[in-house]
């Protein structure tokens, strides 16, 4: 357990820092590459590290550290149970969207985020529509209390609150991804909200919501009850892509789709991790006598 919890926090750690060090490349690397040039192979490596490859670094650390928590809290079954429908779902949809423009609009992937499934969409892509869904979906579930009250209304409000959860991040993602220095996909033909198609948005939104609901159906039988302090991760992960998406769009003057992201997603985020439910002091006395048990253990093997 410890173990895993080292590897899940190492992961999470390396995520953000990738994210940070793409960031700091896109903004301060590429607009001065000349000058950095100049410094020689050092200067060629800086730039080889910013830009090769790193949106794959970053979305693989991503994954591993969504997967371990999943695995740890919620139990491998579980994951699965969501990880499978929010792979296949949204890798058909990708692979639907490229091929005919539906449900998204007409757009096209470029390079910078790996091996393109089918030669269309990046192997990164429905890997990030599953640690960032998952995060959304749990901390929607959890803000609603869904578990300790299972009714159909508050199941269908958790879907609609964590696809919209996960639709807010692409208001930021978009003007970032499309339409900046250093685009990752771009549109046949832009669209009126920045340059990006309405009917993006309802796209993320259906296929978020698909996935999520399959996944709801697979969980029936799991009430999946988490307290606020074990949804830190899930909070951490959707804050930080949400903000290195927001960084790049700002950057380039993207106010608006920010603003709108942050007012649908980011604030009702943190409003719903913190109606979710407190750990009572037993849970945690229970957390302390396991650690001081397993502490014992290891003395005793230890002296022997």
């Amino acid at each position: 357990m410890r173990e895993s919890v080292i590897a899940e926090r190492v992961c999470l750690i390396s995520h953000i820092s990738a994210k940070v060090f793409g960031l700091i490349g896109i903004m301060l690397v590429i607009p001065h590459a000349k000058m950095i040039l100049n410094f020689g192979d050092v200067g060629q490596t800086a730039m080889q590290l910013s830009m090769a490859n790193g949106g794959v670094v970053d979305i693989i650390f991503g994954i591993v550290a969504v997967s371990i928590y999943a695995c740890r809290v919620l139990g491998w079954q579980t994951w699965l149970g969501f990880l499978v429908p929010s792979v296949l779902i949204s890798v058909g949809s990708e692979l639907l969207g490229t091929s005919t423009g539906f449900p998204f609009g007409d757009y096209s992937y470029l390079s910078g985020l790996g091996y393109k499934i089918g030669g269309l969409v990046p192997f990164t892509i429905p890997l990030s529509w599953f640690y960032v869904g998952l995060s959304a979906y749990l901390i929607a579930r959890s803000g609603l209390r869904v578990a300790e009250k299972p009714t159909l209304i508050r199941h269908i409000g958790a879907i609609a609150i964590g696809a919209l959860l996960f639709t807010s991040w692409d208001f930021a993602l978009e003007p970032a991804m499309s339409q900046t220095a250093l685009p990752f996909w771009y549109w046949e033909t832009p669209g009126d909200f920045f340059g990006t198609p309405y009917r993006n948005y309802a796209g993320w939104f259906g296929t978020s919501a698909l996935f999520m609901s399959v996944a709801a159906l697979i969980w029936r039988n799991n009430p999946i009850k988490l307290w606020r302090n074990q949804l830190v991760l899930p909070l951490i992960v959707y804050l930080s892509n949400f903000l290195f998406a927001a960084g790049l769009s700002l950057g380039d003057g993207f106010v608006i789709p920010v603003t709108l992201g942050l007012i649908l997603g980011v604030v009702p985020c943190v409003i719903l991790w913190l109606k979710s439910a407190v750990a009572p002091e037993s849970y945690f006395d229970g957390m302390k006598n396991s650690t001081s048990e397993v502490a014992v253990a290891s003395l005793k093997v230890a002296v022997k």
